[in-house]
């Protein structure tokens, strides 16, 4: 009889682990994912090797397609309604933070209407049984991912560029397209290959925003390693910039691929200042990028309130045009407000004084000025990268919808464009394996789900 007791207790015992196994794998299992169509080599770890979590860094590129989303569509409630007017500052030119929750005002394309997305400045929000559209901050991305996943390689060639975006933006309006990416575009169906899509002697919109709001993803496909972040970067960058818009991109760039490098005993803050003061060395010491950057920063740290220093900036590079920064001199329309350098020192502003923090960083870029809905797009995405998905929805205290339509704006993808974030950031994750297996000469391991990612020579 004892036997036959103990055996009871064998069996019983048996199916509990059992259960208890299927119910982690239940738990788990949405995070454990892996790309049929790679080869996984083995891999024997160094001691040097990076240890990377795949399924927290699954977690967190859901963030950052969701936090890219959030601030995107929120910072288009003030997009373009204060750009400053020649002269000295008055009152109204610009929002202030006390502006937040308080009326919309039109936008210098507007004709006296306010935003159709929000009455109020406030976040917007697809509601959890909805669907996110796409926009002109999210959709270049997302092509890229496409396409580095389709062609089954980590850089891409001019060609393949120029055949995305053919296949899958609309040649005709409304295509979404503006500047210095609607030149591109004009150029490749002429017959033009990237980079020359981007050369100033083609493209005479070389110096505005685009590359920065289409690139910033492919530093997250490159963690802790932005030397091979740019590599990626580089021809897509250069698919519409060209000198400090280039390199305002690739500042952007390597601030993503460093997201991953952070010290976790220090303080997000800190954490931030040192992403941005080593991404700060890609720009040149001559340029006016690197200058605006050195000048919104020794305004941060002399305390000086951020609409002080937005005010501030906006009269040394728009009025007064120094540091080189002449966008002013060339009569462009809405003196440049869609340009590279006056947008980056627009983000630089709520980068230094959000200090890290997802919701005060995305307020003060909507209210900053300009094309707002970029920075705070941008700054949305990598914040949202470094809450990950659960972090977004602690700090906000609610769900979000999970669907993405990316036919809102450009066309040719499956299921009538409508995707969702978590099998966004699946694809994300089969491109790092790639780029960390076959390009950095790094390993997987699936059984622990970890990527070893190799330093760079002399680190």
């Amino acid at each position: 009889m004892k036997h036959i007791f103990f055996i009871r207790i064998l069996f019983i015992a048996l199916i509990l682990n059992v259960l208890c196994i299927n119910r982690l794998h239940a738990q788990s299992s949405k995070d454990f994912v892996i790309d049929s169509t790679f080869t996984y080599k083995k891999y024997k770890p160094k001691k040097s090797d990076r240890v990377i979590s795949r399924a927290e860094y699954l977690n967190k590129m859901y963030g950052f397609w969701l936090g890219e989303c959030i601030a995107n569509w929120t910072g288009l409630v003030t997009e373009m309604d204060k750009i400053g007017s020649l002269g000295d500052i008055k009152t109204g030119a610009f929002y202030t933070y006390a502006d937040w929750g308080k009326p919309d005002q039109p936008s210098i394309w507007g004709q006296g209407v306010p935003s159709n997305l929000s009455p109020t400045i406030d976040f917007v929000f697809a509601a959890p049984d909805s669907i996110w559209g796409s926009d002109d901050d999210t959709d270049l991305e997302y092509i890229y991912q496409e396409l580095l996943i389709a062609n089954k390689q980590s850089v891409l060639t001019g060609e393949q560029i120029r055949d995305g975006w053919i296949k899958h933006i609309k040649k005709e309006e409304e295509n979404y397209l503006w500047v210095s990416n609607q030149k591109a575009f004009d150029l490749m169906h002429s017959g033009f290959v990237p980079p020359a899509t981007g050369d100033p002697a083609n493209n005479n919109e070389y110096e505005m925003i685009d590359a920065q709001l289409t690139t910033e993803i492919f530093g997250l496909f490159a963690p802790t390693r932005p030397d091979f972040a740019l590599k990626m970067a580089i021809l897509p960058i250069q698919t519409t910039a060209r000198f400090d818009a280039q390199w305002i991109s690739e500042f952007y760039v390597s601030m993503h691929s460093l997201a991953s490098s952070v010290d976790k005993n220090k303080s997000r803050k800190e954490n931030i200042l040192w992403m941005a003061d080593e991404s700060r060395k890609i720009l040149p010491n001559n340029s006016y990028s690197s200058k605006m950057y050195d000048f919104v920063k020794s305004r941060y740290l002399a305390n000086i309130p951020w609409e002080q220093t937005r005010d501030e900036v906006y009269r040394r590079y728009q009025v007064l045009q120094e540091d080189g920064y002449n966008m002013t001199s060339k009569n462009r329309y809405c003196n440049g407000c869609f340009a590279a350098g006056i947008n980056f020192a627009s983000s630089l502003i709520s980068l230094f004084y959000g200090e890290g923090d997802f919701i005060e960083t995305i307020k003060i870029a909507v209210l900053a000025g300009w094309d707002s809905d970029n920075p705070a797009a941008t700054w949305g995405g990598l914040l949202g990268f470094m809450n990950g998905k659960d972090g977004i929805e602690k700090a906000f205290n609610r769900a979000f919808s999970t669907k993405f339509n990316i036919h809102r704006t450009r066309i040719g993808f499956p299921n009538n464009g409508i995707d969702n974030f978590y099998q966004m950031a699946t694809k994300s994750i089969y491109i790092i394996d790639r780029v960390i297996q076959e390009d950095l000469g790094g390993g997987i391991d699936l059984k622990k789900n970890v990527w070893y990612i190799p330093s760079r020579t002399g680190e």
